[in-house]
């Protein structure tokens, strides 16, 4: 068989030096019909072999019929049928080539979004380990990054919030909100606790949900299950994140790694994207315009709680204990935290503000706390205590004699008593 070299050579010697066939034969020591076939062959010359058919082939027609009426039946059910005693492995490919041929298309379709229309939202959870402070650390699955992409621009934004928790979500929703400007009109959740699930074809919302939307005036869907392509977007903002902010870098703590995400979202949003022709930077103020404003009034977020303060000055919140200015022991205070303060007040004075902890089990001190608490602990010990007034001492003998009872069978007792 001629090479696929001598084939290309042949050629070249005809065409670009204009030998004759003669001549080409004797250089490529070859036959003149050698040389004529190569010049009449317009493909290089390749092995064909011929097909030599398979043990399969002789039942395919019953495999037809049963996916005629079956499109979807199993290879191994269809090897049942027809009484195959071979290889599945032979049966299932063959069924494979064919089935396709008497299934219905379902062709998938191309999912577009319009300016403000939708914001998919999503919890990511990196695999690494952050400190937190007191000697303690946090690793993937106490470290949920809430991320919000919006479906026009691809305008991608995150936070790493403390918790999944319902105070500590809305929190962090609001921060993304406010970080866009904007509100898209509907927001897409995969089935978040705390924010709601699918029962059949419904959206059923939490109340706290209901209230977070009823003051951005947006929709919530929430996602059936199984459906990972209803908010794919979010779902490869997560593998982004995962492949080019994740490696190579460390954090030293909860506020570092906010930090160097902000810096990196602000490059990654500038990036040209293939699907857009264009960066999200350049697509994000369309998105905006279309979108609702924020609510003049912000929704409530986070943690809150009243209670008395205790003689000890703390208030305990996520395991750990945060002082309190000790001047208003025995009163009311307001706690409240959010995603990286605690603050307390009374009657709407400011009488503690600490940084969140992260970690537990930990007492948090504020020095000007501890300082006045020892101070009055000081002036109550050096204040001078109360006089107790003399009480008169009385004999029995007057308790009888008032009571009208027989003196002389208590003559003997002369005690006395206060």
């Amino acid at each position: 068989m001629l090479s696929v070299e001598n084939w290309a050579e042949i050629r070249r010697l005809r065409r670009a030096e204009g030998m004759p066939i003669k001549a080409i034969a004797r250089v490529m020591g070859c036959s003149k019909n050698t040389v004529k076939s190569a010049l009449a062959s317009d493909e290089p010359p390749q092995y064909r072999r011929s097909p030599r058919g398979s043990v399969v082939d002789a039942v395919e027609p019953r495999i037809r019929e049963l996916l005629a009426s079956w499109p979807d039946m199993p290879a191994t059910v269809i090897a049942e049928r027809i009484g195959w005693s071979r290889s599945v492995r032979v049966l299932r490919d063959r069924v494979a080539e064919l089935r396709p041929v008497y299934r219905p298309p379902d062709p998938a379709s191309r999912t577009s979004y319009g300016a403000g229309e939708v914001g998919q939202c999503d919890f990511w959870f990196p695999d690494i380990e952050v400190p937190v402070g007191f000697g303690q650390t946090r690793t993937a699955t106490r470290l949920p990054v809430l991320v919000m992409v919006c479906g026009y621009s691809r305008w991608l934004s995150a936070v790493l919030v403390p918790s999944r928790s319902a105070e500590d979500l809305f929190a962090g929703w609001w921060q993304l909100l406010g970080r866009l400007d904007a509100v898209p009109r509907m927001l897409v959740w995969d089935g978040e606790a705390a924010v709601g699930r699918r029962r059949g074809k419904a959206t059923v919302l939490t109340g706290d949900a209901h209230a977070f939307r009823g003051t951005l005036g947006a929709k919530v869907h929430i996602c059936a299950p199984a459906d990972p392509e209803a908010k794919g977007l979010v779902e490869r903002a997560n593998g982004y994140l995962e492949t080019s902010f994740l490696p190579g870098r460390s954090f030293a703590s909860p506020a570092d790694f906010n930090t160097q995400l902000d810096g990196w979202l602000a490059l990654a949003n500038n990036r040209v994207k293939r699907v857009l022709g264009c960066a999200p930077a350049a697509r994000v103020d369309a998105d905006r315009a279309a979108m609702l404003a924020l609510p003049p009034v912000a929704p409530t977020t986070g943690w809150r709680s009243s209670l008395r303060l205790p003689r000890d000055h703390y208030v305990r919140f996520d395991s750990n204990d945060y002082s309190v200015h000790p001047a208003v022991i025995g009163r009311r205070v307001e706690l409240i935290a959010g995603l990286d303060r605690l603050q307390v007040f009374c009657d709407g004075r400011l009488v503690a503000d600490h940084d969140r902890c992260w970690a537990r089990h930990q007492s948090i001190h504020d020095p000007a706390h501890v300082d006045a608490a020892r101070a009055l602990r000081a002036e109550h010990v050096a204040r001078p205590r109360p006089v107790e007034p003399e009480v008169q001492m009385r004999r029995l003998s007057d308790y009888d004699t008032a009571l009208g009872l027989d003196t002389d069978l208590n003559s003997d007792t002369d005690g006395r008593v206060a």
